[in-house]
């Protein structure tokens, strides 16, 4: 049995040496998470240094809440919605507000809200009502704005979503007030993979989502008799039960379909991450607040204590085998080329060799004049082995490469002694290559 064993795994081995495949692969690699699925993400490039079943669509429930921030903020800057503006309480957004088994700060019925608290209110304590309002403010039904969510979503490149409420609640919870193009027992879906992309969007575009995040206690409407406590769901920031240095956000879900699902992210170092973990469980297989909050704690901790952002190729490097480049109808024959920008990446601290630089040059030939600085190709970073997941967008760590001089254009009188001293030169090689042919 070992010697069959030994046969099959021989030409497997051979495959992967032969075609150059990474002897590791992505299950090789597992933080055994208690988890449906999960990513870690690097927030400013989105190089992903971990995942885990990222690309299956799962329930995200209050985790929606990112996409409602992020078409607020749009709507806030491009003058359609303002701060200061006031809500009028609808017959929907009253009667959700009252459920008090769901997230949410009580409206009254004929009551007037800014949508700056009513903001606060969704991003700090998930408030359900208070999110339907955003979304009633911006398209005027839940039902219009699901349709900007999954535009937006598209517009993002995310995969694997579907948006049917503004909340993340499921419809079942909607009393019957659910936007009328979805089904009554609907729930948003959307992979790990996208949960990120959407975070690592909400992020780079309106990084001022974070100041109200990393808020961990509010009374809203202090000072009324409708006054109420609300206290972070993300107990993992500063002075909360699992607090975690350097956590500010972002969002917390929790639905019996979506289980404990989490969207962090953190910043130590100099390096800030985003994590997503879906339905976590705990040993027993019970899902629990403290079982995402660990999860999380796992890759958070991965991330910091594995990766460093390293600078791996300096700006002025010069390429080996690529120091220059031909010039044609130049005084010189060639121009020095050298890397422009630094190439910085989070990567594993102990894998920085690991990456070496590729140079692709530019399709169309160098000709004199050349300015100093102009741009003949790029360099980006290969991983010679091992596992490199990639990135969450289409983009990899890579930069220009110019020349470091400038190269005069040759009088007519140097180009006309180039051109016969090519002419004879390709007669020469075409002689010899016929004199070779006949022996």
């Amino acid at each position: 049995m070992t010697s069959m064993i030994k046969w099959l795994v021989l030409p497997m081995f051979l495959v992967s040496v032969v075609c150059g495949m990474p002897a590791a692969t992505k299950a090789e690699e597992s933080l055994n998470l208690n988890v449906d699925a999960a990513i870690l993400i690097d927030a400013e490039t989105g190089k992903i240094l971990y995942e885990e079943n990222s690309e299956t669509a799962l329930g995200i429930a209050s985790m929606t809440k990112m996409m409602t921030e992020y078409l607020l903020f749009e709507a806030i800057e491009e003058g359609k919605v303002k701060w200061d503006q006031q809500y009028n309480v609808t017959e929907y957004t009253y009667k959700i507000s009252q459920d008090r088994r769901l997230s949410n700060v009580p409206l009254r019925e004929d009551g007037s809200y800014s949508i700056q608290e009513l903001y606060e209110a969704m991003a700090i304590y998930s408030a359900n009502a208070a999110t339907i309002a955003i979304a009633e403010t911006i398209a005027g039904t839940e039902d219009n704005f699901i349709k900007l969510m999954n535009e937006k979503a598209a517009e993002m490149g995310l995969e694997g979503y579907k948006f049917v409420n503004s909340s993340g609640l499921n419809n079942g919870d909607l009393q019957g007030m659910h936007p009328a193009s979805t089904n009554a027992s609907d729930e948003n879906v959307m992979p790990a993979k996208s949960v990120a992309i959407l975070a690592y969007y909400l992020m780079k575009d309106f990084p001022e989502v974070l100041e109200t995040t990393k808020i961990p206690k509010k009374t809203f409407r202090k000072g009324t008799s409708d006054a109420i406590e609300m206290s972070n769901w993300n107990w993992m920031l500063p002075g909360l039960i699992y607090e975690y240095e350097g956590v500010d956000g972002l969002k917390t879900g929790t639905t019996e379909f979506a289980g404990h699902s989490f969207t962090a992210t953190a910043q130590k170092n100099g390096m800030r991450v985003i994590s997503v973990v879906m339905k976590a469980v705990d040993a027993d297989g019970n899902g629990s607040y403290k079982a995402r909050f660990d999860a999380t704690r796992a890759l958070l901790d991965y991330g910091f204590s594995q990766f460093s952002k390293e600078e791996i190729v300096p700006a002025g490097y010069k390429i080996p085998k690529h120091e220059t480049l031909e010039v044609e109808k130049g005084k010189e024959d060639t121009v020095a080329i050298a890397v422009k920008d630094p190439i910085s990446m989070v990567i594993k601290t102990n894998e920085k060799e690991l990456y070496k630089p590729v140079f692709t040059e530019n399709k169309e030939k160098l000709e004199a004049d050349i300015k100093k600085d102009t741009v003949v190709g790029k360099v980006h970073l290969e991983k010679s082995e091992g596992t490199d997941y990639g990135y969450i967008i289409d983009q990899a760590a890579e930069t220009e490469v110019v020349t470091t001089e400038a190269v005069e254009r040759a009088s007519w009188f140097s180009l006309m002694f180039q051109g016969i001293g090519k002419f004879f030169g390709n007669l020469w090689n075409s002689t010899t290559d016929f004199i070779g042919g006949l022996f």
